[in-house]
């Protein structure tokens, strides 16, 4: 019997042959563990020292301060304080204020085809676009595994997504994300895999993959995978990390519990709107609706191929006076290309706010909190009531092109309208 792209990287790391409903004990590459959530991995963590353990692997335990960076609050620094002596008195790896997403730091340097990569944060699945079984635990799992370098797991079963035709104009991957979501629904595919394959996602671009795997928690999935295979590689090489490369496909008779399959030309610009992901509908249907604030950014869609979208759009024009629109690249190196493209002077002239590289509003720490009764409109993966920092605001998503085609006009707005 073949198997599935989640049962081969699990069969790889557990040294045996798995099937999925099995339990297999496996090493962790990398395990990461941030601001929000990591005082509870270290307060753990600590106990564990008590024991006798150490970091198994401190090289490859990393440490992000990047939800609350710069702090808005003396409690959120002091826990930078104590997150940075962590860090530093067991040699591992910190990545400090301003210095990038966990989720897009770990795909750009440290997340490697066919291997395990575990985060305190459930969209660590974003790594599953490289070939990766990325996962999110809790603080007390996460924890266990930065002393064990290993942890447990139940080999989860797989749903297929299998992708054909081609994107119309003005439909980007973070529309496909949200019509599976209407689809399949928030728990739709709870401990499961969503394993992205069909000739359209074999001919997607690394930053569109991270966008879908981004997302498969948003199902309740365990993960979000593609193949490994040269555009895999052709990433990976362009950051100086060839050598992590190995390919990895599913076997042709792979056993699916389900098998969904998609024509992406069928597909309209699609919304979530408040106040949960799979609450979609295309735009069309609230087209209109006033939107006080715009964010375009976070794990999701802040990569400089999603900037590239916006900002294209915006070139040459001003935002509308009614509304504001924050911009936050997810990583330095984004920043930068932003910089060497001109992408963020022309942000700025079209009236955007460019922030620093972090979390920032997608968590409702900081840098961009709502007030009572307004709406924004986020390339971020969560909408639930007070994500963004105020449960008495509506927070509704998109892709780039229509989080940019919106903020022209102040209302919810289609961007083939733009386009």
């Amino acid at each position: 019997m073949g198997k599935t792209l989640v049962e081969k990287i699990i069969s790889r790391n557990a040294g045996r042959e798995v099937s999925a409903g099995e339990l297999a004990v496996c090493p962790v590459d990398v395990v990461m563990i941030h601001d929000g959530t990591g005082i509870l991995s270290i307060k753990e963590f600590q106990r564990l020292e008590e024991a006798g353990l150490t970091l198994a692997k401190p090289e490859r335990t990393l440490v992000f301060l990047d939800h609350a960076g710069p702090c808005p609050r003396m409690e959120l620094a002091t826990d930078h304080v104590k997150l940075r002596h962590f860090a530093r008195e067991r040699n591992a790896v910190l990545y400090d204020v301003g210095q990038g997403v966990c989720h897009q730091i770990l795909v750009e340097k440290w997340v490697r085809p066919g291997t395990v990569a575990l985060g305190a944060d459930s969209h660590t699945t974003t790594g599953g676009a490289l070939g990766a079984l990325g996962t999110g635990m809790g603080s007390t799992d996460v924890a266990m595994a930065m002393a064990m370098g290993e942890n447990w797991f139940r080999v989860p079963e797989t749903l297929r997504i299998e992708l054909g035709g081609q994107l119309p104009d003005g439909v980007y991957p973070k529309d496909v994300i949200l019509y599976l979501a209407g689809q399949i629904g928030s728990d739709g595919a709870t401990y499961k895999v969503l394993e992205f394959g069909g000739p359209a996602a074999a001919a997607m671009e690394m930053s569109d993959r991270f966008t879908l795997c981004n997302m498969a928690i948003e199902f309740g999935g365990k993960g979000g995978l593609f193949p490994s295979d040269e555009k895999t590689r052709a990433y990976l090489a362009a950051r100086g990390r060839e050598e992590d490369w190995v390919a990895l496909a599913p076997d042709p008779d792979a056993v699916y519990e389900r098998v969904i399959n998609v024509r992406l030309e069928t597909i309209e610009p699609m919304i979530a709107k408040p106040h949960t992901v799979d609450n979609v509908c295309p735009v069309g249907e609230v087209q209109g609706r006033p939107v006080e604030q715009l964010f375009l950014g976070s794990c999701t869609n802040g990569r400089l191929e999603d900037l590239e979208v916006a900002v294209n759009m915006l070139k040459g024009k001003r935002i509308a006076a009614s509304t504001r629109l924050l911009v936050m690249p997810a990583s330095p190196a984004v920043y930068r290309g932003a910089l060497d493209a001109g992408y963020i002077k022309d942000f700025m002239e079209a009236g955007a706010t460019v922030l620093p590289p972090g979390c920032g509003p997608c968590s409702g720490v900081h840098l961009g909190i709502l007030g009572d009764g307004e709406s924004c409109l986020s390339t971020t993966n969560r909408n639930f009531k007070g994500r963004m920092g105020n449960p008495n605001a509506f927070v509704y998503l998109a892709s780039p092109a229509t989080v940019a085609a919106s903020a022209l006009t102040g209302v919810i707005t289609d961007p083939r309208e733009v386009i």
